[in-house]
């Protein structure tokens, strides 16, 4: 029961999602007097539809994102009366197109000439076509700024998680710690008496508050004293460690092993006494939310910049026998699976009590908010992407129209992009495909 519980959640969040998504679209086209005859939440046939005013609100069976349909998507081409269908012309692109600007002009009844959407200033049709990323945006920073200042993440403190028995002088094949060998000298830690548990509350005479300020100090002081100043059960006191100078692996920003062009653990000679930092739940200042969101918005841009790389990984993985990557993309099925495992306590490390649940979930929720936010800003079509670029090579060849004393030379005929839209929904409905199979046959194993 708590698995289908977990599910639902997500699917909730998600379908609330996309029709706030189409809400950002929505609100601003009708602020603005351009007419919209729909606003749909999903795809393909229709489950429920209601009118009011003049738009159809309406439900469809494929849950898989939304759209409002507005009026005079594409201007009439340059040449044509706009109150005139247009013969079609020859060859198969160019018959498209004209079919789009027929489909287009169809909508437009007797006084709504000047309600479609081609005849918006461009700073009104960038408001209209960010509306719906802004909205996702806006739903991520929420649920996010309630994460971080009400709930808190994991931080790693300046609080003792493990002391090793032993210092291994071989590090350049492993990351991990193995059993100790006869000829394995005494950890620094383990020798100075440090204990788990303990919180370091002063190194060097500085004060600490994270394990990484103590570790900067412990690699550069190999083989020298160091003066620590140590809380155990409330109670502080001094303690004194040597580092031993040894060589260690060398590890990135993110904490993971360095390696050379042939795969070996690239190792550096620094200073180790054989302990390590605990992680901790700690709430964040809303000073501090800006900086966290603005680094999770770096993360997902870089995911989506190497989505075509991580493509490739995903199809390996679901026709091949090779494991699935961690940090792979997940189709809806994905995302859902994982939150039913993590609500039904089936993944190891997540979860645990009813608020840590929630909390995951509206982190995932948040998560999908923040991708749907940077891919529609892709400047292709069908995304919102690429009504803003159209939008923004209006503005700009007007601007260089006026400052040549040139005429206007009128809206951008966005139509001329359609196989390019085709061609990219083309691309995304494989890309849906590929996931939803892999997530099936091969899906992601989160915490092990």
């Amino acid at each position: 029961m708590s698995y289908v519980l977990g599910v639902l959640f997500v699917a909730l969040g998600v379908g609330a999602s996309i029709a706030l998504h189409e809400i950002g679209h929505l609100v601003p086209a009708k602020r603005f007097g351009v007419k919209v005859t729909q606003y749909m939440v999903g795809f393909g046939p229709t489950v429920w539809s209601r009118h009011r005013g003049e738009t159809e609100y309406g439900l469809k069976a494929i849950p898989l994102g939304g759209y409002i349909r507005m009026i005079g998507m594409f201007p009439p081409k340059p040449g044509d009366d706009p109150t005139m269908l247009r013969a079609s012309t020859t060859g198969r692109w160019s018959q498209m197109m004209d079919q789009a600007r027929q489909d287009s002009l169809e909508e437009v009844q007797p006084g709504d000439e000047h309600r479609v959407f081609y005849k918006l200033p461009v700073r009104q049709k960038l408001v209209v076509m960010l509306g719906g990323p802004t909205m996702n945006l806006l739903i991520a920073v929420v649920l996010l700024t309630g994460i971080f200042t009400m709930h808190g993440i994991a931080t790693e403190t300046s609080r003792v998680g493990l002391v090793q028995e032993c210092v291994q002088t071989v590090a350049s094949t492993s990351a991990r710690p193995t059993a100790c060998a006869a000829t394995d000298p005494v950890a620094p830690a383990n020798k100075a008496g440090l204990k788990p548990g303990d919180r370091i509350v002063a190194i060097d005479g500085r004060q600490v508050s994270t394990f990484e300020q103590v570790r900067a100090v412990i690699r550069t002081h190999g083989g020298a004293p160091v003066a620590l100043v140590v809380e155990r059960d409330g109670t502080r006191m001094p303690v004194t460690v040597t580092p031993m100078l040894t060589d260690r692996p060398k590890v990135d920003a993110d904490g993971k092993p360095v390696t050379d062009s042939s795969g070996k653990v690239v190792t550096e000679r620094v200073g180790f006494v054989g302990m390590g930092g605990s992680l901790e739940v700690v709430k964040q200042p809303l000073t501090a939310v800006p900086g966290l969101v603005g680094g999770a918005i770096g993360q997902t841009a870089g995911v989506v910049l190497k989505l075509p790389q991580k493509m490739v990984g995903v199809a390996q993985a679901a026709f091949g026998s090779g494991p699935r990557d961690v940090n792979s993309p997940m189709s809806v099925v994905g995302v859902g699976r994982v939150a039913g495992e993590v609500a039904s306590g089936d993944i190891g490390g997540f979860g645990g009590s009813v608020g840590d649940v929630i909390i995951f979930e509206l982190g995932l929720i948040a998560s999908l908010n923040l991708a749907l936010f940077v891919f529609n800003l892709i400047p292709l079509l069908p995304l919102d992407g690429g009504h803003v670029a159209g939008a923004l090579w209006e503005g700009l060849k007007r601007a260089i129209a006026r400052a040549r004393r040139r005429p206007n030379p009128g809206y951008v005929d966005v139509a001329k992009a359609l196989p390019v839209a085709y061609a990219v929904s083309s691309v995304l409905i494989v890309m849906s495909a590929l996931l939803i199979y892999a997530d099936v046959v091969n899906p992601i194993k989160i915490g092990g």
